[in-house]
């Protein structure tokens, strides 16, 4: 009796196992299928028309602000160009995206930052991400700046739709290639920045010019003085020749005892 109770408990005990097994690849695969659809499908057009929208509202300036981003000369792998943008884009949309509260443009601020959080889940980080490589710092227009981010998120989606796991790409090495040129490409571009010699022009022109009126003016009045002075010293010799009873006048009464 016992031996036949341990022998019929089992069988439950053997299958356990295999049925867990199934549970599990089933509940694993229906995950898989609700992330891809959730990153498949997450960026919107709506999102898209929302970007158009601010860029839209945007005052045309040429003043320009300061931002990084990813600099596309050094980083031309497309995935991981974006998965190194898609972060910048948080910070930028965080700290320099700044509208005032409670208005349309701060609203969609805020629809685009809850959407990029969501989508930190489609992309896997990887060891050099956070680091400044492939990043250089740009001054450009508020204009520009949305319509980089604008670019990013609609390369995104397309990508997305394309294949949901395509930002699971491991992009330590470009990355890494993209940092040892940093150094150089620093160095390239800094003697050949027109901002730094424009700007000393900017300064020293007037400063010459203004040195130069103050000398052409001083020598003016020094050369109109001196005319001046030299009619005065002729008149004074012609009116008063030598001999005339006016001076004869004076030198007696010079040589008068006294």
């Amino acid at each position: 009796m016992t031996a036949r109770g341990a022998a019929g408990r089992c069988p439950s005990s053997t299958w356990l196992g295999p049925r867990l097994l199934l549970v599990c690849l089933l509940v694993s695969r229906s995950i898989a299928k609700e992330v891809s659809e959730h990153c498949s499908h997450m960026i919107g057009n709506g999102h898209l028309q929302i970007l158009q929208q601010l860029i839209d509202s945007q005052m045309e300036t040429s003043c320009q602000i300061a931002f990084e981003f990813v600099d596309q000369e050094q980083l031309d792998d497309p995935v991981c160009y974006l998965k190194k943008a898609f972060f910048l884009v948080q910070d930028i949309m965080e700290y320099t995206m700044r509208f005032k509260d409670n208005t349309p443009n701060a609203n969609a601020a805020e629809r685009l930052q809850e959407l990029s959080l969501r989508l930190k889940s489609c992309f896997t980080k990887d060891y050099e991400e956070q680091n400044k490589s492939c990043v250089r710092t740009f001054h450009e227009t508020p204009l520009q700046l949305l319509e980089k981010i604008k670019n990013v998120f609609n390369e995104t989606k397309k990508l997305l739709e394309k294949d949901w796991n395509v930002f699971s790409k491991n992009c330590n090495n470009s990355f890494a290639k993209c940092s040892s040129q940093d150094t150089g490409h620093v160095e390239q571009h800094l003697p050949s920045d027109p901002q730094i010699p424009e700007s000393v022009f900017h300064l020293l022109v007037p400063g010459i010019i203004l040195v130069l009126l103050a000398v052409g003016g001083l020598l003016f009045y020094r050369w109109k003085r001196r005319s001046h002075r030299e009619p005065q010293t002729l008149d004074s010799s012609v009116g008063r020749p030598e001999g005339s009873p006016l001076t004869q006048d004076e030198d007696r009464q010079v040589e008068l005892p006294v």
